[in-house]
């Protein structure tokens, strides 16, 4: 199989997230093969859901397909590094790739603040590789901030 970033796609899902006010982040969980089998942008406001983070949102949409609520092979692609809440989702589903684009020293959970993965209660740590697209995704990120400013 030839690795392909699904990042493009997660760019789109997080520009369509900015375009409904929400803070501009994108998700793609692509299966074994590299698939994709599901997207999504933040939807919390619009939802009224703390929850609805566009990583959640996607591993949702990915179990369901799946049909289980794990995804052992499955590749997650994030605009932003996850939140904690969203980096322990990813434990739990057992994604085995984590390809994130912009690092989030305020409140990232992966390699800032929290680190779930490195806390020996973590049950499963993915494959981590940072840095995809990141220009992109803060230049969408420090857009999205300095017209609400």
């Amino acid at each position: 199989m030839t690795f392909r970033s699904h990042m493009e796609q997660a760019l789109a899902e997080a520009r369509a997230a900015a375009d409904r006010g929400e803070v501009p982040v994108g998700a793609v969980v692509a299966d074994p093969g590299g698939k994709v089998v599901a997207a999504a942008g933040n939807r919390t406001r619009e939802l009224c859901d703390p929850t609805a983070h566009a990583e959640i949102l996607a591993l949702r949409a990915a179990c369901r397909a799946a049909g289980s609520e794990r995804l052992p092979g499955y590749s997650l692609y994030v605009t932003l590094e996850p939140c904690p809440m969203c980096a322990a989702a990813i434990s739990f589903a057992r994604i085995a790739r984590l390809y994130y684009g912009a690092d989030d020293p305020k409140s990232g959970g992966v390699a800032h603040g929290a680190r779930v993965f490195s806390h020996p209660q973590c049950h499963h740590m993915p494959e981590i590789c940072d840095g995809i697209a990141a220009q992109a995704a803060e230049a969408l990120l420090k857009d999205f901030f300095d017209k609400r400013r």
